[in-house]
């Protein structure tokens, strides 16, 4: 470490143990009432900050996407329903409805879950929403027929029900990304336990900027040292000091993952944090096989975890297939115009071949994966010279990816920067080679890496897109990636794919180079 990195490191180290002398003198000072009245205070803040903030812009979203759908099925509609009531008095009719949406809306968890969770994103409830819109809508047409206030056209009630499925979650979307453009939705979150864990979990979210945690440092009496580059982040003291660092520096989220403190020690430790107003978030033992499917049950109030029977059925393998392939030949019908100018923009742009094949490992074997051409024809030869640029950490020679490759032609550029260049792969789908979701099509080399457990990612086909594209792509560690193909085998479910295609198009349009 440099001499001026050494000096700047020492006065930020000073700076936090001064915030934190400063406050506990403050604590002898002005006395546990003066002290109980702060507290009171941060609290009261505390309240305004992420979920106060989300929740109110979720229920302005959810009046937005509910007044559109509601205007939208008049406008098309108008005078033609078979009712005898005017515009304006339907219009009334349905305003006065709407506290009960929301109220339904909150009954559904709709409002409760972006400040408990980091990573929660509209995807994740779509289904909530649909189920809330179509039960709500029909309650709507019974409670109309039953009192007689009015009588809605079906028509015009089924046109309401799918403008408003696609345009309520739409809007929370946007209300989401409104609201993390806020000072206030970021909260300040402290990791007690710095090691490898620990230092794993702050690796991630320091990766993710999107999920709005600012993290502070670490709580630890007896830190591992450092194995990851986790920029400035310190140790801000031992547990018994939690408190005080909450206080210090208005910490709202705490991760406990696997300090090497003792079982009852750490059990005190969260328990005391219960008048905090802290989100608590524990990082649970055999964290590598919990999955989406994940149940909760109990032994006499002692928590369980349900894990499913690994594999899939025969009727499983047959929706997952069919899925495949009526999405799969939509796409390739509807994506021809697409697929003629990437053609012909390749072939104007370099000599060589449109397609570029690849043998790939999948759950038959050996097979040729289809992508544009994005590279010059002499690519593989080239591969040497542009080995020291390999962004895997350490220079993993398991993996291989160079961000801003100088072998990219001009259109392989932004065919690779728009994920079209993936395109192709439709059919290999369509030909059962792939899946629209599944483990990362790996070469033989990089294959030959995995081997025990980790073999079973084979038991379903690879996929265009899965949970190592919408986390993070080719920025992910071998281990990793063959991790979460593990986790995605064993804990199949239709709706996780769905989830997972939409949760796609988002990560398709980060620029990673």
């Amino acid at each position: 470490m440099s001499g001026n990195a050494l000096s700047t490191y020492e006065t930020y180290e000073n700076t936090l143990a001064g915030a934190l002398s400063e406050w506990e003198a403050l604590e002898d000072v002005v006395g546990e009432r003066t002290l109980d009245i702060l507290e009171r205070r941060r609290r009261a803040a505390a309240v305004h900050r992420r979920g106060w903030l989300v929740r109110r812009m979720l229920l302005c979203g959810d009046l937005l996407g509910l007044l559109s759908a509601f205007f939208l099925a008049e406008l098309i509609f108008g005078s033609r329903g078979s009712g005898s009531f005017d515009f304006g008095f339907e219009g009334i009719l349905f305003a006065a409805t709407l506290p009960a949406w929301i109220l339904a809306g909150w009954l559904y968890g709709l409002y409760s879950h972006d400040d408990r969770h980091t990573n929660h994103t509209t995807t994740d409830e779509v289904a909530s929403v649909f189920h809330l819109v179509t039960v709500c809508t029909w309650l709507f047409f019974a409670f109309t027929w039953v009192t007689g206030l009015a009588h809605p056209a079906v028509e015009k009630l089924l046109l309401f029900w799918a403008l408003a499925a696609v345009l309520v979650p739409l809007a929370r979307a946007a209300a989401r990304s409104v609201a993390r453009t806020r000072r206030s939705y970021i909260q300040n979150t402290v990791i007690v336990g710095a090691g490898d864990i620990g230092q794993w979990i702050a690796e991630k979210l320091l990766r993710h900027p999107e999920y709005g945690v600012n993290l502070v440092g670490f709580v630890d009496a007896d830190p591992k040292a450092r194995s990851r580059d986790l920029g400035d982040l310190t140790v801000l003291g031992p547990p018994e000091r939690l408190s005080s660092i909450i206080r210090a520096f208005e910490v709202e989220r705490v991760i406990i993952a696997f300090t090497r403190g003792s079982h009852e020690r750490i059990l005190t430790l969260i328990r005391s944090l219960k008048d905090a107003f802290v989100q608590v978030d524990v990082v649970p033992r055999y964290y590598e096989l919990i999955g989406p499917n994940t149940a909760m049950s109990a032994i006499e109030g002692v928590p369980v975890l349900c894990l499913p029977p690994r594999g899939l059925g025969l009727s499983s393998r047959v929706l997952k297939r069919t899925m495949d392939v009526i999405v799969s030949a939509t796409a390739l019908i509807l994506l021809a115009p697409i697929w003629a100018i990437a053609a012909v923009a390749i072939k104007l742009d370099s000599p060589g071949p449109v397609f570029f094949r690849q043998p790939r490992i999948g759950a038959a074997g050996e097979f040729w994966i289809l992508k544009f051409r994005t590279m010059v024809l002499d690519a593989d030869a080239r591969k040497g010279d542009v080995a020291h640029l390999n962004k895997h950490r350490n220079g993993d020679a398991r993996m291989f990816k160079v961000r801003n490759d100088p072998r990219a032609t001009r259109v392989g550029r932004l065919l690779r920067r728009l994920s079209l260049d993936e395109l192709p792969q439709l059919v290999n789908v369509l030909r059962g080679e792939m899946s629209l979701v599944g483990p990362r099509p790996l070469i033989a080399s990089e294959d030959a890496y995995v081997d025990a457990w980790a073999r079973t990612r084979l038991d379903l086909k690879p996929g265009i897109t899965g949970l190592w594209q919408v986390l993070g792509g080719s920025d992910i560690p071998f281990e990793e990636m063959v991790r979460l193909d593990y986790l995605y085998v064993t804990t199949w479910s239709l709706w996780h794919d769905l989830r997972l295609v939409c949760s796609t198009l988002p990560a398709m349009l980060k620029d990673d180079g």
